[in-house]
C-alpha cells in the first residue's frame, strides 16, 4: 500500500470513529432527560395512584384506614342526600348512633323495605326483642322499666315515639337516652296513630339483629321478667301476637267507601292495637300501600271507627295471614263497661291478687300448639301514682328489681 492510500484509510477510520461518538450522545441525552423527569413526577404519580381506592369507594362507606395521611380529605356528603345501604356492621346490620336522623318517612320506609333474600346472616347476630314505645312525652313508670331492662344488654333495642313538642330528656346513664325517634303529631283514634306505630316499625327494622317488636305505652308495665318474656316471644316462631276479631257487631263501623278501594268488608277487623309480632309481619306493615292509603284518604270519624284499632286486624286478613298470628294480645287490659277506654290502674289496685289476674289465674292460652301458663307478659293501664308500690311487689311478683 503507497502512502497515499494509507493516509485515506487513517481519514475513514477517524471519521467513523467521530460518526459513532455523535450517534451516542443523542441516546444519552434522552436518557438523561427521562430519568429527570421520572424523579419529578414520581411523588406524583404515587399520590395519584393511592388516592384511586378512595376515589372508587362510595363516601359513606369509606372505612378510616384507607384514608392515607397524604390523601385530602374527601367531602362530606350533603345533609338530604339519599342514605347509602352499606353491608357494613355499622350501617346496616347494627345501626348505631341513637334513635334520631335526618332521613324522611319516604326514604325511612324505602331503605327498611330492603328485605334479605338470602336467610343465612353474614356473621352470627344475638336475636333482639324490639321495645316500641308510643308516648304523649314522659314514661312516669321509666324506673320500673330500668330495672326490668338491667343487666341485659345487647339482648333488646327501645324505640320511642313522643309528641314533637315534647322537650323532656332523661339522664344520660338511662337506657332511654338517645332512643327517641323522629316523630309527628298524633290524634286518638286518628290514622296518624297508625303513623306512629308504623314510624315505630320502620326505624327498629334498620337494625337485622331485631327478630320481635313489642308495641307499648308509656302506662305498660312487664309482668314477668326480661329472660321469661324474651324466651316466650323468640321461641314463638312463624306467629305474632295479634288480634283480628270478625265482629259483626263492629260491621256498622266500616265505610261503604272503602269496598270502593280494594277493602272489602269482608276481610274488614278489628283487634287489640297492642301488638307483637315478628320481622315478617312487620316488613308487611311497612310495605303496605294498599289498606292504610285507603283508611287514611276515606276517614270518616261519623262511622266510629277507631283506625289503630281497625288497620293491623285488616291488614291481616287481606293479606291472608290468620294462620300466622295468635289472634291474640300480649298485653292485658280491663275495659271499663260503656267507654273507649281500659281502667286506669292506681296505687291502691296494685295487689298480688290483680297479679294474679294478670298472668291468666286459670285461663289457659295456646302457645305453639299447646296449653300455656302464661297468656300475657304486659299489662295497662298504669299510672303514675302506682309506681311506688310496684316498684314494692316487683322483686316478688314479676322477679326483676
Amino acid at each position: 500500500m503507497n502512502s497515499t492510500s494509507k493516509a485515506m484509510l487513517l481519514v475513514s477510520r477517524s471519521a467513523g470513529s467521530s460518526s459513532s461518538r455523535f450517534n451516542v450522545v443523542p441516546i444519552l441525552l434522552v436518557f438523561a432527560l427521562g430519568y429527570a423527569l421520572g424523579l419529578i413526577s414520581n411523588s406524583t404519580f404515587q399520590n395519584l395512584y393511592l388516592d384511586l381506592p378512595a376515589f372508587f369507594s362510595a363516601t359513606p362507606l369509606q372505612h378510616p384506614s384507607l384514608v392515607l395521611s397524604s390523601s385530602p380529605p374527601l367531602p362530606s356528603p350533603p345533609e338530604r342526600s339519599l342514605p347509602c345501604m352499606g353491608f357494613t356492621d355499622d350501617l346496616f346490620l347494627s345501626p348505631n348512633g341513637g334513635g334520631m336522623h335526618n332521613m324522611t318517612d319516604e326514604e325511612l320506609f324505602w331503605r327498611a323495605s330492603m328485605a334479605p333474600k338470602v336467610a343465612r346472616k353474614p356473621r352470627r347476630l344475638v336475636p333482639k326483642i324490639a321495645f316500641l314505645f308510643l308516648t304523649k312525652g314522659e314514661l312516669p313508670l321509666r324506673p320500673l322499666l330500668e330495672k326490668f331492662f338491667a343487666g341485659h344488654d345487647g339482648l333488646y333495642s327501645i324505640y320511642v315515639h313522643a309528641s314533637p313538642d315534647y322537650t323532656g330528656s332523661v339522664p344520660t346513664d338511662s337506657v332511654f337516652y338517645g332512643r327517641m325517634i323522629p316523630s309527628q303529631k298524633t290524634k286518638w283514634g286518628d290514622p296518624t296513630l297508625v303513623d306512629a306505630e308504623r314510624r315505630l316499625l320502620v326505624n327498629a327494622l334498620l337494625d337485622v339483629s331485631n327478630e320481635r317488636f313489642v308495641l307499648l305505652s308509656e302506662s305498660c308495665i312487664p309482668i314477668y321478667n326480661f329472660p321469661t318474656v324474651r324466651t316466650h316471644l323468640l321461641g314463638s316462631v312463624g306467629i305474632s301476637f295479634v288480634d283480628s276479631a270478625d265482629d259483626h257487631r263492629n260491621r256498622v263501623r266500616y265505610n261503604p267507601v272503602y269496598g270502593r278501594h280494594n277493602v272489602s268488608l269482608y276481610v274488614w277487623r278489628k283487634g287489640n292495637q297492642w301488638f307483637e309480632m315478628d320481622r315478617a309481619l312487620a316488613l308487611e306493615v311497612v310495605t303496605d300501600e294498599t289498606i292504610l292509603p285507603v283508611l287514611r284518604d276515606h276517614f270518616d270519624p261519623s262511622y266510629g271507627a277507631v283506625i289503630d284499632e281497625h288497620y293491623l286486624p285488616t291488614l291481616v286478613s287481606k293479606l291472608e295471614l290468620s294462620a300466622h298470628i295468635a289472634n291474640r294480645s300480649l298485653t292485658y287490659h280491663d275495659w271499663c263497661p260503656g267507654t273507649s277506654h281500659p281502667w286506669t290502674f292506681g296505687a291502691d289496685n296494685v295487689t298480688e291478687e290483680l297479679f294474679g289476674k294478670m298472668k291468666g289465674g286459670a285461663i289457659n292460652c295456646s302457645y305453639n300448639g299447646r296449653v300455656s301458663d302464661i297468656c300475657f307478659l304486659f299489662a295497662r293501664k298504669f299510672s303514675a301514682g302506682a309506681l311506688g308500690k310496684l316498684l314494692e311487689l316487683a322483686p316478688k311478683i314479676m322477679g326483676f328489681g
